[in-house]
């Protein structure tokens, strides 16, 4: 079987990872082009995974008459350009999320999918592809545990890399979009259902710095579904244990729980502080195995000619309920849908 010949965009953390994965670990697939406008990282990991074609300009790597498809690691802000534009060259794409940094470029990115259907266009959510996520849902949906009453999701970024994220605060659309857009995805996906009303509030509790662009440090919100599911989120970036991803959905005949101990492995430490279970340092650590299982979902997709489970719509409604919570955030009133 011919290989499905991919460029790679972006070689930040999760781009190089991405990058590994498609070279060394994705069946049927071949890295055959990466793209980075830091020159010196680029040549450096090209030698290092053997690729041949190295570009600092997308334009020019989208010209590659060799290249089947995209991944696209990149800034939030360039998403939706980018995907048109390889969608527009005849290339499949994986974009990760955010979909785009506003609703508007999200409908304008449906209508460039719309307008290929011969090609696959993929987004990120890769929570859906991890293995214990992906068992409770199948609990849910199998109405193991009665009718969904509450669903309770955490996400929360180790303090020690608050630099980056204070960084990435000017393009980062807000907490709701930059982190809670996983769990806004997770929601809609254990309920089969979409929001109704929300309320948020939070702020600046360790970090003033996110005040100068109406966000904060930790945010949480209530959400009401239409089938009457109760859904509360909170995104956090001052965890002092490290990279934490929990998620509670509360039926009416059980409770699932994942990860409500957050932890690197099934080691137990006993030393002079007592027992403790170490925590992953990152979301690449927690989430290293569905980030690779994703983008093989990408490639069979394209081998196969079947559409991913993730489209392009459901980024475009991510976005929207993100926003949304935004401004009940900033308002500090209810917002109805």
């Amino acid at each position: 079987m011919q290989k499905v010949r991919i460029g790679s965009v972006g070689l930040g953390r999760l781009g190089l990872a991405h990058a590994e994965n498609i070279a060394l670990k994705i069946r049927h697939a071949e890295l055959v082009a990466l793209c980075d406008v830091d020159t010196a990282k680029l040549h450096q990991t090209a030698d290092k995974l053997n690729v041949p074609h190295r570009f600092t300009l997308f334009e020019d790597m989208l010209s590659l008459p060799e290249l089947d498809g995209v991944v696209l690691v990149s800034p939030s802000g360039l998403h939706t350009t980018q995907i048109a534009a390889a969608l527009a060259a005849g290339k499949h794409v994986f974009s990760e999320k955010p979909l785009g940094v506003t609703v508007a470029e999200c409908k304008a990115t449906e209508k460039a999918v719309e307008a290929h259907p011969d090609l696959v266009f993929m987004l990120g959510f890769m929570r859906r592809f991890d293995g214990s996520y992906q068992y409770a849902q199948q609990k849910v949906a199998a109405g193991e545990i009665g009718k969904p009453v509450l669903f309770r999701s955490y996400s929360q970024d180790p303090e020690k890399f608050i630099a980056g994220a204070i960084a990435f605060a000017p393009h980062s659309g807000g907490q709701f979009l930059d982190m809670a857009v996983h769990d806004i995805d997770l929601a809609r996906w254990f309920t089969g259902s979409e929001p109704e009303t929300v309320y948020a509030i939070g702020g600046c509790y360790a970090h003033p710095e996110f005040a100068h662009y109406q966000d904060g440090d930790n945010v949480s919100c209530l959400m009401r579904f239409k089938n009457g599911c109760m859904v509360f989120l909170f995104a956090g970036r001052t965890a002092p244990h490290g990279y934490n991803v929990e998620t509670e959905i509360i039926g009416t005949q059980g409770i699932l729980r994942i990860a409500s101990v957050p932890q690197k492995n099934l080691v137990e430490i006993l030393d002079c502080h007592g027992v403790r279970r170490e925590c992953s340092e990152n979301f690449l650590e927690r989430f290293g195995d569905a980030y690779c299982k994703e983008i093989q979902e990408f490639v069979d997709c394209i081998v196969s000619g079947q559409k991913p489970r993730v489209s392009v719509y459901d980024g475009t409604r991510v976005s929207e309920i993100a926003y949304t919570c935004k401004r009940a955030f900033e308002t500090g009133e209810l917002v109805r849908f």
